[in-house]
């Protein structure tokens, strides 16, 4: 492998984009399911590779015959197996560079009900995934207790975590669980999307909304290509008249990646010196880089605006690289996926599928009316779509239910991102779940999960569903 091998293989995944963006405008199932063309793109990878091309040849001729392995070589597969651990960092460095960091107060106020909603349903998805692998998953299967973090990781988190976190997978001996996660975020998109939609005429012919208003073509286009982005794009802070060099805008989030590594460096150097040294397990080892770059770039964007310099940033941008990195992170990341690991794990897979789902509808129609008051559809699904995969799922469903933005749903959901995306969803508590399970075992865990979980709820109750409402 080298460098020349490297660029091919971005070549090639490029050219796999530019034909998922094609098939993807040539099939009105793919734009009424609003699929990312990066999912087809990668979609497209997997069945030209070993896994379904590759297996159909060996299975009709022999070992041998060409095309064996599938349309790409093993080099180029190696590559793309280690770009997605790479590119995350890149996507979650971005996520706030270029954003007005408001104070918690002020976000408090204007989003406490999203907040609540979010975090009762994330910190819900490990107590319901960690109870099915201590009771039913291990016991039945053997499946490995990490599994418990799947739902979470993967509908919460989508592709990009799932994919950033291979390595900690393969790291704690559970390979197949990077397989397991990215499969169970593509469930989760294509599920929230159709039952996103179904909710949505749930909802119109119950009355709680009144019908949106038909969206032009162009509009759906737009919405649809919004697509992989797990960033809140709405209510960007940055001046929009000023265009900054790209390469400057690389150096932003190469400066809060740097700032990250530096970060998880001195925690990993606390660590060996106290928790390690009284005798305790290495955690921080375990924990990806992505989700200190983003405190990095938290801490660039604070750093940007005490010395006025923010206005600086073009936002749109930031997004534009975001973007292009989490488009190649999807396509190499699902391109690499092995049916075989979950064709192991089936039953599994389809019970955290199945387990998932339900407890985001729960949440939708057991919480969301008590906690979110009379607008609560168009709040409550804006967090179920986030909750079922992506965060653009999650703005497609307030587009459907509140095109004008009438109920203030898209400020809120803006506003949410500040106070959840840096713990769960991506954040710090995500990348953590794995190296706290292998450590302290599934029980543990999930008693710590299960009292985060209930301090959200009484939070709400007491804020906004009891005497206050």
């Amino acid at each position: 492998m080298n460098m020349t091998d490297v660029f091919w293989a971005m070549v090639i995944a490029t050219i796999l984009l530019l034909a998922g963006k094609y098939i993807r405008a040539a099939t009105p199932l793919f734009q009424r399911l609003y699929l990312p063309s990066a999912i087809i793109a990668g979609l497209l990878a997997l069945l030209l590779g070993p896994e379904a091309l590759g297996r159909v040849v060996r299975l009709v001729w022999h070992e041998d015959a060409p095309l064996a392995g599938g349309v790409f070589s093993e080099t180029i597969l190696s590559i793309w197996s280690s770009v997605p651990g790479l590119l995350i960092s890149v996507v979650f460095a971005g996520l706030f560079v270029g954003k007005s960091i408001a104070p918690p107060r002020t976000i408090w106020r204007e989003a406490g009900p999203m907040v609540v909603h979010g975090q009762f349903i994330a910190w819900g998805q490990y107590v319901v995934g960690l109870s099915l692998a201590i009771w039913l998953l291990y016991p039945v299967w053997g499946t490995d207790p990490l599994a418990g973090a799947l739902i979470e990781i993967s509908f919460e988190g989508g592709h990009g975590t799932a994919a950033g976190l291979a390595d900690t997978f393969r790291e704690l001996g559970f390979e197949s669980g990077a397989d397991l996660a990215l499969g169970l975020a593509t469930i989760g998109v294509v599920a929230g999307v159709l039952l996103g939609t179904l909710l949505v005429n749930w909802a119109v012919r119950k009355g709680h909304i009144t019908p949106p208003d038909e969206q032009t073509a162009s509009e759906q286009e737009q919405m649809a290509e919004h697509d992989q982005r797990e960033i809140v794009q709405a209510h960007e802070r940055a001046a929009r008249h000023l265009i900054d060099p790209l390469s400057v805008h690389l150096g932003y989030l190469g400066a809060a990646i740097g700032l990250g590594w530096l970060l998880h460096r001195g925690l990993m150097w606390i660590e060996r010196i106290t928790w390690v040294a009284a005798g305790g397990p290495e955690l921080m080892r375990h924990i990806p880089l992505f989700p200190l770059a983003m405190l990095g770039g938290v801490c660039i964007q604070l750093l940007l605006d005490r010395t006025g310099r923010g206005a600086r940033i073009d936002r749109q941008l930031i997004n534009r690289i975001s973007g292009a990195a989490l488009d190649l992170l999807i396509v190499t990341a699902l391109g690499t996926l092995s049916l075989a690991a979950i064709g192991a794990e089936f039953g599994p897979f389809v019970v955290l599928a199945l387990a998932g789902t339900a407890w985001n509808l729960l949440a939708f129609f057991w919480l969301a009316p008590r906690l979110l008051g009379k607008d609560w559809v168009p709040y409550g699904l804006a967090n179920f779509g986030q909750c079922m995969g992506m965060t653009v799922i999650g703005l497609l469903l307030i587009r459907m239910t509140d095109p004008h933005n009438r109920t203030g749903a898209m400020h809120s959901f803006g506003y949410k991102q500040l106070l959840f995306e840096p713990v769960v969803g991506g954040g710090l508590f995500t990348a953590a779940s794995l190296p706290l399970i292998y450590e302290f075992g599934a029980g543990p865990i999930l008693i710590l999960t299960a009292i985060v979980m209930f301090a959200w709820l009484g939070l709400g109750w007491w804020q906004y569903m009891g005497h206050k409402r």
